[in-house]
This record gives structure tokens, sequence and C-alpha cells, in this order.
């Protein structure tokens, strides 16, 4: 072998040498790369990188170079400020008391009470507590055609009602009427007993009329209770609509299926009724409380009692202004 071969050799080798070191350190960035997306790591975030290098034996100046990220803001430990860690606290606590609400509804309960927080800050430290509620999954059915609900223009003039099943700690089923004002999203009433007949229901209707007056319509589904002599007859001499909804269609009585959503999430499914009597007394605590202290977001986040209130106000104030804009007669 010549000089000149030689060389080349060694050239090659040296070549050869560092082509296996770039290919190593590749497939060791396409490795620990592979660790961060199949983990939770964001990318461009600090625990990102710390993720990448618990996992890898890939070295701290590497991992904020794959990152773009600087070494000062990988090492950088947060500080914990005194105010967050109140709120943080006050979340808790809230969220401790109605398990169902996300963050916003928390946000603005912290506003009603005098918290002024942005939002934003409230997420992060929602987030940050392990507060995400579960979403529920949706039932794979067979798609059926909505019917267009009309929102009534004043108190009393479409109410909705149906039933909600559960079982006391016996193993005994009740049975609860739900009855909601669609304008108003006001709970009327919640009758429970072990058992509600036509007839029955048709008393609980009166009781709940007692103080509010009757409704214009009623709206419910195609069930026995509804579609039977009593309720009809009951609904004739009073002069008041019944809308059926379509069977198999509850979509069509969205406002009561809204409403039964939330009974169950906040009420029925948090408390173990041991008697008849106590799912009685907790089920109307649960409703003073939806009406006059939980904030619905359809109605500008107030709650059924504000919007109620806030609504008669303005119509004594427009009969006011009427009367006063109406001249009297002249002699």
């Amino acid at each position: 072998m010549t000089v000149p071969d030689a060389k080349r050799l060694k050239d090659l080798e040296l070549e050869n040498s560092r082509l296996k070191k770039l290919l190593a350190e590749s497939l060791l960035d396409i490795g620990a790369l592979k660790v961060v997306t199949r983990g939770k790591g964001e990318s461009g975030s600090g625990a990102g990188g710390q993720e990448m290098q618990a996992q890898t034996d890939i070295s701290e100046r590497r991992a904020c170079q794959l990152f773009r990220l600087s070494r000062s803001v990988l090492c950088h430990q947060p500080r914990t400020s005194v105010q967050n860690t109140e709120l943080q606290a006050q979340l808790v606590e809230l969220a401790q008391e109605r398990r169902r609400f996300g963050y916003r509804r928390l946000h603005f309960l912290l506003r009603r009470a005098g918290v002024q927080v942005n939002h934003k800050r409230i997420y992060r430290l929602y987030r940050a507590a392990g507060l995400m509620v579960k979403r529920r999954r949706r039932r794979h059915g067979i798609a059926v055609e909505r019917e267009r609900l009309s929102l009534p223009s004043a108190p009393n003039q479409v109410w909705s009602m149906d039933f909600v099943f559960d079982a006391l700690s016996t193993g005994r089923r009740i049975k609860c009427l739900t009855v909601v004002d669609d304008f108003t999203k006001e709970s009327v009433g919640i009758l429970v007993e072990h058992g509600i007949s036509g007839f029955r229901v048709t008393r609980a209707l009166d009781e709940m009329a007692r103080f509010r007056g009757y409704p214009k319509a009623i709206r419910t589904d195609q069930g026995p209770e509804f579609t039977g002599k009593a309720l009809d007859q009951w609904a004739y001499q009073r002069d008041i609509k019944l809308k059926l909804i379509q069977p198999g269609k509850p979509t069509q009585n969205a406002f009561i299926e809204s409403f039964n959503g939330k009974f169950r999430d906040e009420c029925l499914n948090e408390h173990w009724f041991c008697s008849l009597a106590e799912a009685r007394i907790r089920i109307v605590a649960w409703r003073r409380d939806y009406n006059e202290h939980r904030p619905h977001s359809a109605i500008g986040n107030l709650t059924p009692a504000e919007f109620a209130a806030s609504w008669r106000t303005r119509q004594q104030q427009l009969k006011q202004e009427k009367l006063i804009s109406t001249p009297g007669p002249t002699n």
C-alpha cells in the first residue's frame, strides 16, 4: 500500500466515525422527542425538557437546543405567591361544595364574593389544583330530527315537567316530578314520592300555582301520567294547553332535560338518602340554592330568582312610563 492510499484510508475512517457519531446523536434526539410526544410534555416548556432528561441519556444542553429553550428557563424555579395560594384555597373550597362547577362558574362565584381576578389566573390555578371536571361520555344513538324550541317572552307562559328516578339506601325507588319555568329558568317545584300518578301530578301543579299562578302551557313527554285523563281534564278546566313532544325525542323538551341533568349531578348523585323524609329535605334545600344562589349562563349568569325579580322591576317601570306618557282626559 502506498502512502497516498494509507492517507486516503485514514480519511475514510475518520469520516466514517464522524458519520456514526452524527447518526447516534440523531437517533438519541429522535428517541428523546418521542418520549415527550408520548407523554404530556408541552413543546417549548421546561417540563418537557426535564422529562426528556429523566427518561433518556440526553444532556441538558442538548435538550435545551431541541426545545430552543434557554438553560436558565429550564432551571428556573417559580416562586409561589401568597395571593395565589389563598386564591387556590378558595377555589378548592368552592369546588368541594359544587363539584360539577367548572372554572367559569367558580370565577363568577368569586367575583360575587368581591374577588377581582382575571379568569385566566383562575383557570391556571384551577388546573394546577387538579379540579378539572371529567366530561361525561356522550351516548351514541340514532340521530333524530330536532324541533326548535321557542323561548317564551314572559314568566308563566310555558312550564316544562318530567320525572327523575332515584333509589334510597334500602333499595326502594323514589320518583321526582320536576317543573321548570322556561323563561326564568326557575325550579317551580320538585315533588318527591315513592309513586306519582296522574291525579297526584294535578294536585302538585295546583300547589305550585297557588303563589305564582297557572301557566298558559305545559310541555311534557308522552308518559302515562301526562297522557291520562286526569291531567287532560285538569288542563281543560283551567284553559291550559298541553304540549306533548314526539315519542323518543327528549331534545324537544330540552329545558327540563337540562335542569334534570343538573339535578342529578349536583343533588341526587352527591347524596345517599336513607329515607323519603331525608330525600325531601335535601332536595328542597338544593332547589332553594338553585333558584337563589346558582348562576345560570343562559340568563346572563344571574340566578333564576334575580332574573325574575329584574324582569318584574322592568315591567313595573314600563307601566309607570306608559302611564306618565299617556295624556289624561280633557274637559
